[in-house]
This record gives structure tokens, C-alpha cells and sequence, in this order.
């Protein structure tokens, strides 16, 4: 069920489980983090969107950036908070109202639940939110046509081409997809797409 904006199913299932789904030892993107972060400056200001268990907040914050960890379910965020030692704030991406504020935004494996209907006003609140020059990192599963996993969460499931049509609505400097394969919770083999946006 989606309210238009949110699929209630998959927020259902993240906050039930919760506590698995924040203990299964999930390590750090450390590949794309290192790319991402080499992007920015120094100290740079990060929010991230949908922070899990913390693992790349983690890595982040050891590395001295300013990073603003968030998660669109409560019972996740409280889990991450106790982790990082640092408030973790539960946002849901339509609630994205920042203007020119992170220097960098982190979305690894968050976005692809939001519905296609609402996906293009979402990225455009994360371009609001970013500084000029700003770099945005977001990665979906690959596919054809919005669909539900095994656990009845809801997947936008884009292709490249519908991606970049999406993404385009607004202006960047540069915008890359890198397919990659990989897997995910329910440890399918699963075609990623790893996009990286940078705000002119």
C-alpha cells in the first residue's frame, strides 16, 4: 500500500525488523565511500538518507567530515544513534526541505523505495539541499518496471535510461551510472546502478 509519496509495506517491515536488520554486520561501501569522499573537501558537511545501521556514517565521521546520519524509520535510527554516539534524526524524503546546505549527500540503497511517481521531487529536494558543486551519491536495483521483493517491499526499479531522465530534470555538472553486481537482504543477485550527480 502507498500513500503516493511512501509505500507503508516497506516502512512496516524496516521498523518490525529493525533490530535484525541493524545487526547482520553490514560493512561499509568502502569502494564508493572512497570515491565519493575524494570528491569533497575536508570537514565537508554530509547528510546521509536512509543510514542503516551506520556502517558508512561510521567511516565518515572517523575520517573527520561533518555528517548529518538520518533514517526514515525511528526504531533504525535509534539503532545507528547508539552506534555513532551522535543524534541520528528519522526523516522521511519528502521531509528533505534543506536549501544549499551539504557540500555532499549520501543515499546508498534508500532511494529505490521511493514510488516513480515521486522520485523526480525527491531528487530535486537533495539538489536544493546541496551547495553548489555539491556531489550526490545514490545507488537502486536495476530493472524494468516498479515491482515487490520477497519481504513485500516496494522497488522503483529503474533502467539506466529512465534514471537519467529522471535525474536530468534538474542540472549537473556531471552525472555517471556504473552498473555493478551484487546482492542485498534478501541475498539475491541483484544488477546495481550506482549513480553519482555533481551540482554545478
Amino acid at each position: 500500500m502507498a500513500d503516493g509519496k511512501h509505500d507503508i509495506a516497506t516502512l512496516d517491515f524496516y521498523a518490525r525488523e529493525a533490530g535484525a536488520y541493524t545487526s547482520r554486520g553490514e560493512k561499509p561501501l568502502h569502494v564508493q565511500l572512497k570515491q565519493f569522499l575524494s570528491q569533497l573537501q575536508p570537514e565537508a558537511s554530509i547528510l546521509e538518507l536512509g543510514c542503516g545501521a551506520g556502517q558508512d556514517s561510521e567511516v565518515m565521521i572517523a575520517q573527520g567530515f561533518d555528517v548529518h546520519p538520518t533514517d526514515g524509520t525511528a526504531e533504525i535510527a535509534q539503532a545507528a544513534a547508539l552506534r555513532l554516539g551522535i543524534p541520528v534524526k528519522t526523516l522521511l524524503f519528502d521531509d528533505i526541505d534543506a536549501k544549499q546546505t551539504y557540500h555532499g549527500i549520501w543515499a546508498n540503497a534508500c532511494l529505490l523505495h521511493v514510488p516513480r511517481a515521486t522520485l523526480g521531487d525527491i531528487i530535486g529536494r537533495i539538489h536544493a539541499a546541496l551547495k553548489d558543486g555539491g556531489v550526490f551519491y545514490a545507488s537502486f536495483k536495476a530493472g524494468e518496471k516498479e515491482g515487490r521483493d520477497q519481504f513485500d517491499r516496494y522497488f522503483n526499479y529503474p533502467s539506466e535510461v529512465w534514471l537519467r531522465e529522471v535525474y536530468n530534470q534538474y542540472p549537473w555538472a556531471s552525472l555517471s551510472v556504473v552498473a555493478a553486481n551484487g546482492s542485498g537482504y534478501d541475498r539475491q543477485p541483484t544488477k546495481w546502478l550506482q549513480v553519482t550527480a555533481v551540482k554545478p
